[in-house]
């Protein structure tokens, strides 16, 4: 008689079985293998990473740090947080690091959700923040984001968010700005918005894009931290800091919930040659000045050409544009796929007739523009 076994769904937890897996932009080894392409012929404008890499001093770090890989790395990250912590005129029991800053949004779910609390986030913002909560068997409230025709297409209604927040509310995410839209919220409603929160309700204010964001009264909600005891900043040096591959964040809290969080981090959760780095690239900001010229260049470059071939773009103050191209969207981006060029479709964000292009190099950004002319007019 065949045994009959369980299926390993019906073993997860329930949180878990109800998820879909974070889909990442396609990296450039996997369009390769699938179309028959070379490497060095594939443009990537997917993931929103700074095409002008890390820093020289940052590379160099991790390269010194090679040779100390057979010893396992501060656990506690002590000198990385203590360059943190002058950077950012906090103190280091305030800081909390991660492998990446995804991992600090997981630290904080684990530590602030379960089954019968709620997260509350907007539509059409970043993924991570459905998976983490789910994950812990939490309920996810949604917040009607603002409409299409509004100053800020897409982007955070926090008059909504706040309707949302109940009893049972425990956490509240906000990027800022915004991935995919690359919408943001200003200074003075971001700071009523934190206000109006009660005292049990963690508000998270992630700012992966900060260093791009140069649009006026933008603010830096680090700013805010002795002012809000209920807020988390968190960054990434994923981003204008280039070191992506190395996987580092952190989160900027009260003394109080950074020893919570690290109660639930993981030893050894930030490696040692990514701490390295980190430290490093923290130190080059006359890099990061740079990058950031380069890119606040570039995406009015790609804004303008974008409008010219009749497409909408929504404002973005990060180093990405969402655009529409409507019903055409899949075949638009398998096009570009095909011309050796990668975009991410966002359809899983509920905007399905959108597309987000990173903002690359020039030589990038005119290959884009090229190919999706040359798709949209039907020129070949």
């Amino acid at each position: 008689m065949t045994e009959i076994r369980p299926s390993f769904r019906d073993l997860a937890v329930e949180g878990v079985r109800g998820l879909q897996p974070y889909q990442p932009g396609k990296p450039i080894e996997e369009l390769a293998r699938e179309l028959g392409l070379e490497l060095d012929s594939i443009v990537k404008l997917a993931s929103n990473e700074n095409p002008m890499g890390p820093g020289t001093r940052a590379i160099n770090a991790a390269r010194d740090a090679l040779t100390e890989v057979h010893r396992y790395p501060d656990g506690n990250g002590y000198s990385l947080k203590l360059a943190l912590s002058r950077h950012h005129g906090v103190a280091p029991e305030c800081i909390t690091i991660g492998n990446g800053s995804n991992d600090v949004l997981a630290l904080l779910a684990g530590a602030f959700l379960d089954t019968g609390r709620e997260a509350v986030f907007s539509e059409h913002a970043f993924a991570v923040y459905p998976i983490v909560t789910q994950a812990v068997g939490a309920t996810a409230r949604v917040a009607k984001a603002l409409p299409e025709g509004s100053d800020m297409p897409f982007g955070h209604d926090l008059a909504a968010m706040a309707a949302a927040v109940g009893p049972a509310t425990r956490l509240v995410f906000i990027a800022n700005p915004n991935n995919p839209t690359g919408t943001w919220l200003e200074s003075q409603p971001l700071k009523d918005f934190l206000r109006a929160m009660p005292d049990d309700v963690i508000v998270v204010v992630d700012e992966a894009y900060f260093e791009y964001a140069d649009a006026d009264r933008y603010p830096d909600a680090t700013q805010w931290l002795s002012a809000f005891p209920n807020l988390v900043v968190t960054r990434t040096f994923s981003k204008a800091y280039g070191l992506a591959g190395f996987r580092v964040g952190y989160a900027l809290s009260h003394p109080g919930i950074a020893e919570l969080l690290n109660r639930v981090r993981q030893p050894f959760n930030v490696n040692l040659v990514a701490q390295a780095a980190a430290e490093a690239a923290l130190a080059d900001q006359d890099y990061i000045r740079q990058s950031v010229a380069v890119n606040g260049e570039q995406r009015h470059w790609l804004h303008g050409k974008l409008q010219a071939l009749g497409l909408t773009v929504l404002p973005s103050a990060a180093n990405f544009l969402c655009f529409r191209v409507g019903a055409r969207a899949d075949a638009v981006y398998q096009g570009l796929l095909e011309r050796g060029v990668i975009v991410r479709p966002v359809a899983g964000y509920g905007l399905p007739g959108y597309l987000r292009v990173t903002v690359g190099l020039p030589a990038e950004n005119q290959r884009f523009i090229d190919a999706l002319s040359e798709l949209l007019t039907g020129e070949t």
